[in-house]
């Protein structure tokens, strides 16, 4: 019994002096911060992309009353069109459900928006996001454009490429050509994604910067690292609404 005692005391000491194999993009901050990011995307019908619009501006203050909205955009360019983007940030889940249970019960919300957005939209999407541990998000110098990229990474989470993810991120980072607004690791939706989202002064100045860090090889170099984990990847040019916080 005494030699099992012992056995085990060395045990529980190995386990607590041996090093701790995490990765810096899926643990800390995160974790003890509760605030998330709700991603929504809505297809509006074709036809009805104006009288969305223009209801949304009159009546969007319903909604934040209760909640923060962070961005409002409309896509101009990638994928479907006829699509608007909006991200809301939520201290915690109690947090969201006390919004919702608010929002159900304001009459004013559902009649005035709620009802005619449903009806003019045909599809709606949403995700939950964090922001990784190492990016806050920023705000942009002056209106412009802004870019949001989504990386459909190898399953395994971050452990596996959240390394070389930050590295290629942070390589475009120091070029300066765009400035960094976030990077998000969804936490609801399709999994292993990150959503990262570029401002930058116009798609042209956007462009130009593209084709620099192409010629780069640093940013080469850390790209090259980081799609040995990716499986797909796209974005969006999307333009800020009037009432968009972001601009």
């Amino acid at each position: 019994m005494l030699a099992l005692g012992k056995s085990l005391t060395k045990a529980l000491a190995a386990r607590t002096l041996a090093p701790q194999v995490c990765s810096s993009f899926a643990t800390g901050p995160r974790q003890y911060d509760g605030t998330f990011y709700e991603f929504r995307t809505y297809c509006v019908k074709p036809s009805k992309m104006n009288e969305f619009l223009e209801n949304v501006k009159k009546n969007i203050h319903l909604q934040t009353a209760h909640s923060e909205l962070v961005g409002f955009w409309t896509v101009e360019l990638g994928g479907r069109i006829d699509k608007v983007f909006h991200i809301w940030k939520y201290d915690n889940f109690a947090h969201q459900t006390e919004v919702r249970k608010a929002l159900a019960n304001d009459k004013e919300w559902r009649e005035q928006l709620l009802i005619p957005i449903m009806g003019l939209t045909d599809k709606q999407e949403s995700e939950i996001t964090y922001l990784v541990p190492w990016c806050k998000l920023e705000k942009p110098p002056k209106e412009g454009v802004y870019e949001l990229v989504t990386f459909q990474m190898k399953p395994g989470g971050p452990a596996l490429w959240g390394d070389a993810f930050k590295r290629a991120v942070n390589a475009h980072v120091d070029l300066g050509y765009s400035k960094l607004i976030g990077v998000f690791h969804t936490e609801y939706g399709a999994l292993n994604r990150v959503h990262v989202l570029w401002w930058n002064e116009s798609a042209d100045s956007r462009a130009a910067g593209r084709h620099q860090s192409h010629e780069d090889p640093r940013v080469v170099a850390a790209v090259r690292e980081s799609v040995n984990y990716l499986v797909s990847q796209q974005n969006m040019l999307l333009i800020p609404t009037s009432y968009s916080p972001l601009k």
